[in-house]
C-alpha cells in the first residue's frame, strides 16, 4: 500500500516551468478567495498548538469535511496550514496570522483585499490602464469612500479594522526606528486614530504630541489619547485635512502612507507641514514603495489597487524624493521601517 505525499510536504528541486507558473498566476483569484474563505469561517481560530482530524476542524467552524479538506489542501501548497502525513492539518508560521488573536494578525487585512467590491473592480483594470482613472466611481456611480459609507458599511467596517490593525502593528515599528531624543514635540499629520503619535509619546515621557486628521476620523482616536487615557494630558487631537491647513506646532511631524493622492494634493500637504514647522523642522515621510525589493509583490499589487478604486499610486524612490525635494525639503536619510515601509527623514531649511 502506498501513500500520498501531502501537497505541502512536497518540495521541487527546481522552479516549475513558464508555462505552469503562468498557469498558476492565472488562478491567483483561487488563492485570494480561499484565504478569504478561510478567515471568515474562523479556521485559524479554530485549530490549536495541536493538528487535528479535518472532521473535528469541520465540526468546528460548522463546514462538511470534505469541502473543508479541498480548501486546506489548496492552502498548504502556498505555506498556509499544512498536512501531515496522519492526514492531519496543523499550523504553519502564515496560517497562524490569520488568527484575530495573533500579535501580528492579517486576518482583517486578507479580509479587505478581497472584499466583495475587489471582485467587481480587478476585471476592469486594463480600463483603469487605459485612461489612468479609478473604475469604482463608473461602477458605483460615487467615490470610492462615499460608496463605502453609504452603499457598502459592512465592507467600510472592515476597512477600518483592517487599518487600525495594521496601523498599530506598524506604529510600534517606527516609534522603535526613530530616535526623537532631541526633540519636545510630535506631530501625527493625517495620523488616522494616532497609533503612532501614542506609541512615541510612551517612548518619551517628556513629549508632547498632536494628532491631526478628518473629524470623523480622530473621533475614534486611540482610547490612550482621549480623556482618561494614560496619555491625554500630552497631547492635543486637531479635527482638521492636512491639504488644506496643518494648524500645528511641532518639532516633528510624521506623515505615514497618506501621499498617495493626485500631485497636487501632496504637494499643499508638504507646503502646508513646511510652513506648520517653520525652519529646522523635521518632517518624516513613511510609505511603501513600489522599488523596494523585499515587499515588490504586495506594493506593486497595492499600487494597482490604489488606480482601481481612487485613482491613486504608490510611490518610488525617486519619485518620492523628486515629490519632496521639489516641496522644498532636505532629505537626510532614507532607512527601512520593516519589510513593506521606508522612512524618508527629512528638514526644513533654513
Amino acid at each position: 500500500m502506498t501513500t500520498a505525499t501531502p501537497a505541502s510536504a512536497t518540495t521541487a528541486s527546481t522552479a516549475p516551468p513558464p508555462s505552469m507558473r503562468l498557469r498558476e498566476l492565472v488562478f491567483g483569484a483561487a488563492c485570494a478567495a480561499a484565504l478569504r474563505a478561510a478567515a471568515r469561517l474562523g479556521v485559524a481560530d479554530a485549530l490549536g498548538d495541536a493538528p487535528m482530524p479535518v472532521e473535528d476542524l469541520a465540526a468546528a467552524v460548522k463546514t462538511e469535511p470534505r469541502p473543508l479538506r479541498r480548501l486546506l489542501r489548496a492552502l498548504s501548497c502556498y505555506g498556509v496550514f499544512t498536512e501531515r502525513e496522519d492526514g492531519t492539518f496543523a499550523h504553519t508560521e502564515m496560517s497562524r496570522l490569520l488568527r484575530e488573536d495573533d500579535p501580528n494578525s492579517l486576518r482583517n487585512i486578507s479580509l479587505w483585499c478581497t472584499e466583495p467590491w475587489t471582485w467587481d473592480a480587478w476585471p476592469q483594470l486594463d480600463e483603469a490602464v487605459r485612461t489612468g482613472r479609478n473604475v469604482v466611481q463608473g461602477l458605483y456611480g460615487k467615490e470610492f469612500f462615499t460608496y463605502l459609507n453609504e452603499d457598502a458599511p459592512e465592507s467600510a467596517d472592515v476597512f477600518n479594522r483592517a487599518m487600525t490593525t495594521s496601523s498599530m502593528q506598524s506604529a510600534r515599528d517606527v516609534a522603535e526606528l526613530l530616535d526623537l531624543s532631541g526633540s519636545s514635540s510630535v506631530a501625527d499629520i493625517g495620523g488616522g486614530q494616532g497609533h503612532v503619535v501614542a506609541s512615541l509619546l510612551e517612548k518619551y515621557p517628556s513629549m508632547q504630541g498632536t494628532l491631526l486628521d478628518l473629524p470623523r476620523v480622530v473621533e475614534n482616536a486611540d482610547p490612550r489619547l482621549r480623556e482618561g487615557g494614560p496619555l491625554a494630558g500630552r497631547v492635543r487631537i486637531v479635527p482638521g485635512d492636512c491639504r488644506e491647513a496643518i494648524p500645528v506646532r511641532a518639532d516633528v511631524y510624521i506623515i505615514k502612507n497618506i501621499l498617495e493622492w493626485d500631485d497636487e494634493s501632496t504637494a499643499r500637504t508638504l507646503r502646508n507641514v513646511i510652513g506648520a514647522g517653520g525652519p529646522g523642522a523635521r518632517v518624516v515621510i513613511i510609505e511603501n514603495l513600489v522599488d523596494d525589493t523585499p515587499s515588490m509583490r504586495f506594493s506593486t499589487a497595492m499600487d494597482l489597487l490604489l488606480l482601481l478604486n481612487v485613482g491613486g499610486a504608490k510611490h518610488t524612490t525617486q519619485s518620492m524624493t523628486d515629490r519632496l525635494t521639489g516641496a522644498g525639503l532636505v532629505i537626510d536619510t532614507i532607512r527601512p521601517v520593516n519589510p513593506y515601509l521606508h522612512a524618508f527623514e527629512c528638514t526644513v531649511p533654513a
